[in-house]
């Protein structure tokens, strides 16, 4: 595990504010064995992609992700996959903020035009949503160059909530850079979704519920992005599918809770 301490951890603040690459990969070149999973799910030969971001492949990054992906090649993922805060100022069941910035839209055309900066042309990226805000949503994306070519529902085997109606199912987005080739076996946009069970993160949504999307819209050896990453649940989802990833988290319990969940899941 990372050093939260000390020398170290005088980067990891520094991940807040675009930082130089010969220090990042001098970083992760000193602390190759002590990160959760040093070697790669699948091989890199072929893909310039891989390469291009050796020093963040397979990495659960602590810091802002506006800023971490400024520093990041652009065209330099393959896939995109995400679940950002839902502008809805949510609780934790102590009465806790439970995501930075939950409370304001300061961050999402900034975020969404790195996010689309760093995606290969002609890619996908698939991303959750607040339905209740789903206006600055669509007009963030849009504005920065994604255009939605479909919406995605997951149906809950219980009630998450209750308000005006007994909340069942969740949505996502499918959104386009350019003009992909669409998959010769299109995915179905309705999901089952199964409860978890997990306490540690509010929203840690299920493996099964990520793995279809990245089978659909990516192959193996790609590069998955998720700048939101949370417990890293696109992240075991991408090893599981073979394919690489990296994952950007702001909240350090989050992401420490992401790199143990990586961990546990590495071939001992």
């Amino acid at each position: 595990m990372l050093a939260a301490r000390g020398k170290d951890n005088r980067l990891w603040q520094r991940l807040h504010l675009p930082y130089a690459w010969e220090e990042l990969k001098q970083f992760f070149h000193n602390h190759k064995g002590d990160t959760m999973n040093s070697s790669l799910p699948c091989t890199s030969k072929g893909n310039p992609t891989v390469n291009s971001q050796s020093p963040f492949l397979n990495r659960v990054l602590f810091g802002d992700c506006i800023s971490i992906l400024r520093s990041m090649p652009a065209a330099s993922v393959d896939f995109i996959l995400t679940d950002p805060p839902y502008l809805v100022n949510f609780k934790t069941r102590d009465g806790r903020a439970a995501y930075p910035n939950d409370d304001n839209t300061h961050w999402l055309k900034p975020a969404f035009a790195e996010m689309f900066r760093v995606l290969k042309p002609d890619s996908y990226c698939v991303c959750f949503y607040g339905w209740m805000k789903a206006e600055f949503f669509l007009q963030a994306w849009k504005q920065v160059g994604f255009y939605p070519v479909s919406h995605l529902v997951w149906i809950k085997n219980y009630c998450s909530r209750r308000e005006h109606t007994q909340w069942y199912h969740d949505t996502a987005y499918l959104l386009t850079k350019g003009n992909p080739p669409k998959p010769k076996q299109p995915t179905p946009d309705v999901f089952d979704w199964h409860y978890g069970g997990s306490r540690s993160h509010p929203a840690q949504r299920p493996v099964h519920t990520i793995t279809p999307l990245i089978a659909a819209f990516s192959k193996p050896g790609d590069v998955v992005l998720d700048p939101f990453a949370g417990s890293g649940t696109t992240g075991l989802a991408a090893k599981e599918m073979r394919r690489n990833y990296i994952l950007i988290e702001k909240v350090w319990r989050y992401s420490k809770l992401a790199r143990d969940r990586l961990f546990q899941a590495s071939p001992k």
